[in-house]
């Protein structure tokens, strides 16, 4: 077996460990605390293990800087990741996700064991990068755009979650986050979040034997697993945030919001969004129809019954 399927392997094997583990531990216990915890401390032990065990004879892990600069950048991200999910539940004093799940055994182990796919799945370029025995041999120009981007994408998550932490602390002022970055886009963190492992999925491409690179291409669930739980899971991301019932505090409490959501990108942080053709707003900038808000039949009823 090639090292890059052996190190794959094994990296699979310690996220199952760990998520399984805590899982027993937090059932037993019934609590939900240390599940964002150990998501980030298992993002961060893949990276670790990957680059001790992804040197070989020929060249150390130290001597190849793609497979630093990759990693350096995904623990950078990984802790952050760590450290804001660990603070924003402790100043919400808990996760209501688990209200009415970690008392059911299956339900609440289903949660772990997706915890553990999708921290699998988004490693998979940097378990790529770290695993490869290829030689160094500087850097191409897709990999300075990508791990250019990939840099610059963890900076835009980070401001967006310290600019919109520092928003909800002084009060909420204005009902909706107006201020940095949230300006040019209603979800700049997703935008981060998302445009990292698109990155990152674009430096590995170096690491592998080019376009017939299985494992590269089975890379790609890093960004498109990202996409699908921020973007079309319902309860989470973009779906949550512009829910029928989300979106009807802010339709009916803060009349100017209507004008901040045509002239504001739903991800892309852009400037002068209102004039950019409907078309393309449903297309390029992801700003769905199903991300529109829906007045309720029972609010409808309602109306009709005061107009009589």
């Amino acid at each position: 077996m090639s090292q890059e399927l052996t190190i794959l392997g094994i990296s699979a094997a310690v996220t199952a460990a760990i998520q399984l583990c805590g899982f027993g531990l937090a059932f037993a216990l019934q609590t939900e605390k240390f599940y964002d915890i150990l998501g980030g401390i298992n993002f961060l032990a893949l990276g670790i293990y990957s680059a001790i065990d992804g040197g070989h004879k020929d060249e150390a892990w130290t001597d190849n800087p793609r497979k630093v600069a990759c990693t350096v950048v995904f623990c950078v991200s990984r802790t952050w990741l760590l450290v804001f999910l660990a603070w924003r539940a402790h100043e919400r004093g808990g996760d209501s996700r688990f209200d009415g799940v970690k008392e059911k055994f299956f339900m609440f182990l289903f949660y772990w064991v997706f915890q553990g796919i999708w921290v699998f799945c988004i490693s998979m370029p940097m378990i790529l990068v770290n695993s490869s025995d290829k030689r160094y041999e500087g850097f191409s120009i897709l990999d300075w755009v990508s791990i250019v981007a990939f840099g610059m994408a963890v900076i835009i998550e980070i401001f967006a979650d310290v600019q919109k932490a520092i928003w909800v602390k002084k009060g909420r002022e204005g009902g909706f986050c107006q201020i940095g970055i949230w300006k040019y886009s209603r979800h700049p963190n997703y935008f981060g979040e998302i445009l990292q492992w698109w990155s990152a999925f674009g430096f590995a491409f170096g690491s592998g034997t080019g376009w017939n690179d299985a494992q590269w291409w089975a890379s790609i669930l890093s960004p498109l697993f990202t996409m699908q739980i921020l973007l079309n899971t319902g309860g989470t991301g973009v779906m949550q945030a512009n829910s029928t019932q989300s979106l009807k505090r802010y339709y009916e409490g803060y009349p100017e919001y209507s004008l901040y959501r045509e002239s504001t990108s739903i991800l892309i942080p852009f400037i002068g969004y209102k004039y950019v053709p409907k078309c393309l707003k449903r297309t390029l900038f992801f700003d769905f129809g199903c991300y529109e808000y829906q007045i309720e039949e029972q609010d409808e009823g309602e109306n009709e019954t005061k107009s009589e």
